[in-house]
C-alpha cells in the first residue's frame, strides 16, 4: 500500500523554517529531524488549518 501525504513538501518545509531546524532537514532529509520537532510540525500544522477554517465561517 502506498503512502499517503498528508502534508505537501512546500508547506513541511515552510513550518520547519517557521520552527528553526530546516538546516537538520536540509543535512538530514526528514528522517534526521527529532521525534518532538516532527510533534511539533504536526501541532503547528493543525493550528495553522483551525485558523484557516476559523477564517472560512
Amino acid at each position: 500500500m502506498a503512502k499517503k501525504r498528508i502534508m505537501s513538501e512546500s508547506l513541511k518545509e515552510e513550518i520547519a523554517k517557521e520552527l528553526g531546524f530546516y538546516d537538520v532537514v536540509q543535512r538530514e532529509g526528514w528522517g534526521g529531524i527529532k521525534a518532538r520537532d516532527a510533534g511539533n510540525m504536526v501541532k503547528h500544522a493543525l493550528e495553522m488549518a483551525e485558523r484557516g477554517h476559523a477564517k472560512g465561517k
